[in-house]
């Protein structure tokens, strides 16, 4: 099975991209923080950042409901750091997810088996990791640590 996704980028203004996800979606406006850009919308790392985040955050939802839990809300933190490669260029060399589930751990039945294969569910965290090293934590409500 193989999908086709696909985005449109205008230039508005030096660094500002107006980001057209089609079918009506909300237009994102990008941009580099200064001394670059004017730092008006979110810049391409943090839109990695979130887009990984998302990923995670929705496979485990995904995973929750696989064996009829509910553990909503979930919420994520994402961190990220740019550092130089071989080459001198910038990248980002590591991204950090924290997930945070809406209700204690003993709340959630199967949790062993759920955070064992949620991430395999992750189809942008995966594609990500493989260039980007990537770690992960989950915690539940108690801010007991899971994974």
């Amino acid at each position: 099975m193989s999908e086709k996704l696909h985005v449109s980028l205008i230039q508005h203004n030096q660094f500002q991209f107006a980001i057209h996800f089609g079918d009506n979606k909300p237009v994102v406006v990008s941009d580099e923080d200064a001394p670059l850009g004017q730092g008006i919308g979110p810049t391409p790392g943090q839109l990695l950042l979130a887009a990984v985040a998302n990923c995670m955050a929705d496979s485990l939802h995904f995973a929750l409901h696989k064996f009829n839990n509910h553990a909503s809300p979930i919420k994520a933190n994402a961190s990220g750091e740019i550092g130089r490669n071989a080459e001198g260029r910038l990248r980002v060399v590591k991204i950090n997810i924290e997930l945070i589930l809406g209700k204690a751990a003993d709340e959630i039945n199967h949790l062993d088996r759920i955070l064992d294969q949620f991430e395999d569910f992750c189809t942008v965290g995966k594609s990500v990791a493989q260039g980007i090293p990537l770690f992960l934590s989950v915690s539940d409500s108690t801010g007991k640590v899971l994974k």
